[in-house]
């Protein structure tokens, strides 16, 4: 319903305007969602690696949530509002209201990214060729090739990485002016120190923090970004990989890194509760202690071989057709290995049963436990397989289990 026209970009103006009385320009229908145009909007639509504005549409007092914003081909801004609603038709008057903590948050993690690529680059000459911000983390994508200043680099280290976080807050700190200059032509935007080469010729955004003369970064993005550098609050990288020949890092930047913090640090400090242990003797407890598990593992496995010694000589002098021995205190793994023992002195078939798990493994020097347990175990609600020589049946309860032996052994 109603035709389509460029939509008065707000934000673009003043980035920190939350509502708007706009007009309806248009009202049109997909197949999940009603899709409203206005005249003028505060919503940012999704582009730049950001996400679109979420918020509200108000008409008379009716609320129309809005799910999310995309930018239409011909300039338009598209306000998605999930379901189909006859309520809303051209001409209305409607208070446009964002979700400003979503907004928000979008700034402070877009604005992360633009200062940590920022560092990476003049510290090392590392070029940001990928970026997404996740609902779990914010990526970057570094390459040293092609537009590396330096060729000293090949990936990213830690000790890296530690300094470009440091390098990053340090430019929190300083609270330095975010700035927006628009440029129609590509000519007169190069004439800023961009960090990245400009890949359109028009409608070009550069977004540059810090002076123009000695930017922390400058470089052309069409998102949304707080007016300083201390809104963003905190930068926190939490992990480094190699990605196709990059180095892709992880990090968060405002408040959700600062949640993040708060959850790792509540871990480490229940460890510390439990260990007993400060921050500063966390790691030796650590040590400590993997080397008195360690040290009871030892033990416990020479105590385990010795008792599945003294059952192979158990078995081999009990040894006939049809033996069942019946185990709660070992594990599957140790039977097998009790199994490989004693399969050279079998006569016929014998089962080692494991109780807790209501399992058979069966032996046998006659070359036909696989077969004798996939003819067998299905018709008491059984499975497994194996070998000739050895063969594995599970079933749900010991009922089953003892039907099955029954069949099989005796």
């Amino acid at each position: 319903m109603g035709g389509t026209m460029k939509t008065r970009k707000l934000f673009q103006q003043n980035v920190y305007l939350k509502s708007v009385t706009a007009t309806v320009s248009s009202v049109n229908y997909d197949s999940d969602n009603t899709i409203v145009t206005l005249d003028q909007t505060v919503f940012f639509p999704e582009g730049g690696g950001q996400s679109g504005d979420c918020g509200t549409l108000t008409k008379n007092g009716t609320v129309f949530p809005v799910i999310d914003t995309q930018e239409g081909d011909t300039g338009e801004i598209l306000h998605i509002i999930s379901g189909r609603t006859e309520n809303l038709c051209p001409g209305d008057t409607v208070e446009a209201v964002l979700d400003w903590p979503h907004r928000f948050d979008n700034m402070q993690r877009h604005c992360g990214e633009h200062i940590l690529s920022g560092a990476v680059y003049r510290l090392f000459g590392g070029a940001n060729k990928g970026f997404h911000m996740g609902e779990d983390s914010i990526t970057i994508d570094i390459s040293f090739n092609g537009d590396s200043s330096s060729g000293a680099y090949e990936k990213m280290t830690w000790e890296m990485a530690e300094a470009a976080e440091t390098e990053a807050n340090r430019v929190i700190w300083q609270d330095l002016p975010v700035s927006v200059d628009r440029f129609d032509t590509r000519e007169e935007a190069e004439k800023f120190p961009l960090r990245k080469t400009l890949t359109f010729d028009e409608d070009i955004s550069i977004v540059t923090i810090g002076s123009e003369d000695n930017p922390a970064d400058c470089v052309a993005c069409c998102g949304t970004h707080p007016a300083r550098s201390g809104a963003v609050g905190l930068i926190k990288i939490y992990k480094i990989e190699p990605n196709k020949g990059m180095s892709r890092i992880y990090f968060e930047a405002g408040q959700r890194a600062l949640t993040h913090y708060q959850n790792q640090f509540n871990t480490l400090y229940e460890l510390g509760n439990r260990m007993s242990a400060g921050y500063d003797d966390l790691l030796r407890k650590y040590d400590a202690q993997t080397a008195k598990n360690q040290q009871l593992h030892d033990r416990l496995s020479a105590f385990r071989t010795r008792i599945l010694n003294a059952e192979q000589q158990r078995l081999a002098a009990e040894m006939r057709p049809g033996l069942i021995s019946r185990y709660d205190d070992l594990s599957v793994d140790d039977l097998f290995n009790l199994g490989k023992k004693i399969g050279p002195v079998c006569q016929g078939v014998i089962a080692l049963v494991h109780e807790p798990s209501h399992t058979a493994i069966l032996l046998s020097n006659e070359k036909h436990c696989g077969r004798l347990v996939k003819a067998i175990a299905p018709q008491f609600s059984g499975k497994g397989g194996g070998s000739d020589s050895s063969a594995r049946a599970f079933f749900p309860d010991k009922e089953h289990l003892e039907a099955f032996l029954n069949a099989a052994l005796l």
